[in-house]
């Protein structure tokens, strides 16, 4: 559904919904039989001020489905609201949705809570203000309901957004992957063709529904019958799998829609990949799919798999085969996710679904991954990303699933551009930092190669989560145990050293020579008796979340027998992660034995795999923190700031300091004073308001330092000592000078540098780190409170009481970020930070208009 502001070019729309509405919705909604609207009627209801008086719609497929306005009267805080929706799209949630924006306009202009005249009889309408979270208070008087609707987004109404969101998107990309007919459009009879090659892999994984080759040129496809377009397919068809010339998708498209098919798969290339003519096109093929109501995966891609029993779909041109599992798989790349899909399955894992996701011009990674939160055959989730496409919603969406589903992502190439239109951000807060802090805030596993890919997906897919970095090695040689000891310190891990109780087992069982340390060297002669005891001790050691176990050929070779030993005492419990390391050649098949326990050729392998993973456990099991609540009062007054400072110009502009302060005020924080003058008796009067001692800069220089020759006079006390110092620094840095910028002087305290800056597709990147070091560390904005104090932690001198007063501009910071959009690029340096508070002293802010949607209404509520 596309939602919108209502607009007086919308009367048509509304004058078709009205005649299609039973008589009793239209008495719901005006309390009189109204069967046709009058040209008044329409006037009143198409024209808005989008203030006072605001509406949205909905459309699908060209149909207006649903109106939710507000009309508030005259001197009053709350509004009037009402909402009408098709009764053809009853209970699909239609008027939630318009609600929850509805609500939201109606806070940005100040409307305070929502009320409702309401028939008894109307139980949908009521229904609709319990679902949307918000607090309800209802009485019952003169005949009919009066509904108070409280407007402000709680905790329970957000949760309620989110879900209703994620189920949304969820039942969305079913249509796509649990399909109970599908279409080929473009089959062939050609072998070696695209057409034939989709078409006969459905038929050989064995579809569990009907497939239809549509080809307009042929009466049967592979001994099937063939319709010339899918409005000749005489069944219903849920997915549709495009393979035709790109210059014929769109017509395909419209043919679907008439048809009513759900879902589609365009695996027809020539869109965005083939050049700007492509992307337009692929530009007008999105709108249209949107439009109709419809969704894609695709174009360019390679299709799309499920291996679920009652689907079995194979839409797909690729050869692999995968086998059922409990992995989903994104591919960003067809390509690469079949060499995923076929390494998975030399390693045994199979796959609940698999996406080539192509262009990505509709369905999404975020979109895939609210559909595996739900998917109750899905344990753990791999992506490889070229590039992000709204990472916002990634961030949010990816936080909330890694809590129960793993998520392993390879983002290739650190020299690639980041985003989708191929920008690249320098700097601390630049591209791979940013991609970096994102997933690392959000629980994602980032992994460098398709062979950490593969590598952390075997571990998750058949071992317990490490409880904490505690690592035991055993090995019959000491080589190997020395190198996999330090490849473990090097992926964070730690090998404490063994109980009194595992020692003292291990010694009464172990062979004489046997090292009964951390590692464990069991000697060349050590046999499965051997191995299968120590491992046992060590996996009931409760100092030890994780053990890897490493083998070396002997003669006689005993690959197999220890394979079998480490299986069988990893098999006894479910609360340790076992690794095993088989180095050197073994007999084929002589691995077979291990089952469920990831075996690795060398121990490094095995030590990055279980770092990253430990690493997750550690995450998921710490607390998330909260965001703090949006103070609606800060933000209204911080987007006047912006919206008064940008008024009149184009492109982008840098405030002045005072302006700056303004702007940082909203939002409670308290930068020193400050003024801009013009001349020697300019700043003794402003020194006379902000009060001595002061500093004098000039905030020409690009590289100021703390003296006059470098542009900063210090402590200045006094009338006279300012006049000389401002004609000394005139001297030396003429224009620089003007205008002079005097600042009251700090209080003395650890200097901190803070930056944020606004990336075109991550939105803003909060960087905190000590003051003219360079070295900043990054976090996506919004923070948790728990995020801030944990980047807090990685500044070094501070006492506790500093920490919470840095902590709290920190979380200042990251609303204010939030609030107003056009904030491109904010620097704080230094702020001063001390147990009496965190003060800002020189500010840098720039703001833009922010363009990226060209109504104003949509975004504000951006």
């Amino acid at each position: 559904m596309h939602v919108r502001p209502i607009v007086p070019d919308d009367a048509a729309l509304i004058v078709d919904f009205h005649a299609r509405q039973s008589p009793e919705s239209i008495y719901f909604r005006y309390f009189s039989p109204r069967p046709t609207l009058t040209e008044r009627d329409l006037e009143r209801f198409t024209n808005v001020d989008y203030t006072d008086r605001m509406a949205f719609v909905g459309i699908i497929a060209g149909e207006l489905v649903g109106i939710a306005r507000y009309d508030r009267p005259p001197g009053r805080r709350d509004a009037e609201v009402a909402f009408f929706t098709d009764d053809g799209h009853a209970g699909r949630g239609i008027a939630t949705v318009l609600l929850e924006y509805l609500a939201a306009a109606a806070r940005d202009a100040g409307v305070t809570g929502f009320t409702a005249t309401v028939l008894p009889q109307n139980r949908r309408m009521l229904s609709v203000f319990k679902q949307a979270g918000f607090a309800v208070t209802s009485h019952f008087a003169d005949g009919v309901i009066e509904v108070e609707l409280a407007i402000e987004p709680t905790e329970e109404a957000l949760a309620a957004m989110d879900a209703r969101a994620a189920a949304s998107e969820a039942r969305s990309v079913a249509r796509i992957l649990v399909p109970r007919s599908v279409a080929v459009v473009g089959a062939s009879r050609r072998v070696g063709t695209l057409g034939h090659a989709v078409f006969r892999r459905l038929i050989e994984a064995g579809f569990d529904g009907p497939v239809y080759p549509v080809n307009s040129e042929a009466d049967h496809v592979g001994s099937v019958r063939a319709y010339p377009s899918v409005l000749d397919v005489p069944d219903d068809i849920d997915l549709a799998v495009l393979v035709v010339p790109a210059d014929q998708v769109l017509d395909v498209v419209e043919d679907c829609a008439r048809k009513q098919v759900r879902g589609l798969v365009v695996i027809s290339a020539g869109f965005a990949e083939s050049g700007p003519e492509g992307a337009e096109e692929e530009r007008r093929l999105v709108e249209r799919v949107r439009s109709l109501g419809l969704r894609m995966v695709g174009p360019n891609t390679m299709g799309v798999v499920n291996t679920a029993p009652g689907v079995r779909l194979h839409a797909s041109f690729t050869e692999v085969m995968p086998a059922p599992g409990r992995i989903g798989v994104l591919s960003q790349s067809g390509t690469i996710g079949a060499a995923v899909l076929d390494e998975l399955g030399r390693h045994g894992l199979g796959v609940s679904t698999f996406v080539a996701a192509g262009n990505r011009a509709d369905v999404s990674g975020n979109d895939l991954l609210q559909y595996w939160e739900q998917d109750e055959r899905t344990d753990v989730v791999l992506l490889y990303l070229e590039s992000f496409g709204n990472p916002r919603n990634f961030a949010r969406i990816a936080r909330r699933v890694a809590i129960h589903t793993p998520i392993v992502a390879v983002k290739p190439n650190r020299l690639t551009p980041l985003t989708d239109d191929g920008t690249v951000d320098g700097g601390t807060d630049g591209p791979e930092v940013a991609i970096d802090a994102l997933l690392g805030q959000t629980g994602v596993i980032r992994v460098e190669t398709l062979e950490q890919l593969v590598d952390a997906a075997r571990v998750l897919a058949n071992q317990p989560l490490p409880r904490g970095r505690r690592v035991a090695l055993v090995s019959n040689f000491w080589g190997p145990a020395v190198l996999a000891a330090d490849a473990c310190i090097a992926a964070g891990l730690e090998l404490p050293p063994l109980s009194a109780e595992t020692s003292e087992r291990l010694r009464e069982t172990l062979r004489p020579g046997a090292r009964v340390t951390n590692p464990v060297e069991l000697t060349s002669e050590a046999g499965p008796r051997e191995y299968g005891a120590t491992m046992a001790a060590l996996i009931e050691d409760a100092g030890v979340d994780a053990v890897l176990a490493l083998y070396a050929p002997t003669i006689p070779d005993r690959t197999g027998e220890i394979a079998r030993a480490v299986a069988g005492a990893a098999s006894t419990q479910a609360t340790t992660t076992v690794l095993a390391s088989f180095l050197g050649p073994h007999p084929p098949g002589a691995l077979d034995g291990l089952g469920p326990v990831p075996a690795f050729a060398f121990p490094e392998a095995a030590a990055i795999a279980l770092g990253r993973i430990c690493r997750y456990a550690m995450w998921r099991n710490r607390p998330a923190g909260a965001v703090p609540d949006v103070d609606q009062a800060e933000s209204v007054a911080a987007r006047a700031v912006a919206a008064a400072a940008l008024d009149g110009r184009d492109g982008s502009i840098v405030l002045d300091p005072v302006a700056a302060r303004e702007l940082l005020a909203t939002h409670g924080i308290d930068a020193v004073r400050q003024r801009l003058v013009d001349g020697e008796e300019d700043a003794v009067a402003a020194a006379a308001e902000i009060g001595y001692p002061v500093a004098l800069k000039a905030p020409g220089l690009t590289r100021p330092a703390k003296t006059e020759a470098g542009g900063v006079a210090v402590d200045v006390h006094g009338d006279d000592e300012l006049r000389r110092a401002f004609v000394r620094m005139a001297d030396l840095h003429g224009a620089a000078m003007q205008p002079a910028l005097l600042q009251a002087m700090g209080r003395s305290g650890t200097d901190v540098e803070l930056v944020v800056r606004q990336h075109p597709t991550f939105g803003s990147v909060l960087s905190l780190g000590p003051a003219g070091t360079g070295a900043l560390e990054p976090r996506v904005v919004p923070l948790t409170d728990l995020d801030a104090e944990r980047l807090v932690d990685g500044v070094a001198g501070l006492d506790p009481e500093a920490a919470a007063c840095l902590a709290e501009l920190v979380l200042r910071l990251s609303a204010l970020a939030v609030a107003v959009p056009e904030l491109v690029e904010l620097r704080l340096d230094p702020v001063l930070v001390s147990s009496t508070g965190a003060v800002p002293t020189d500010l840098h802010v720039r703001l833009e208009h922010w363009t990226r949607q060209s109504d104003p209404l949509v975004r504000r509520l951006a």
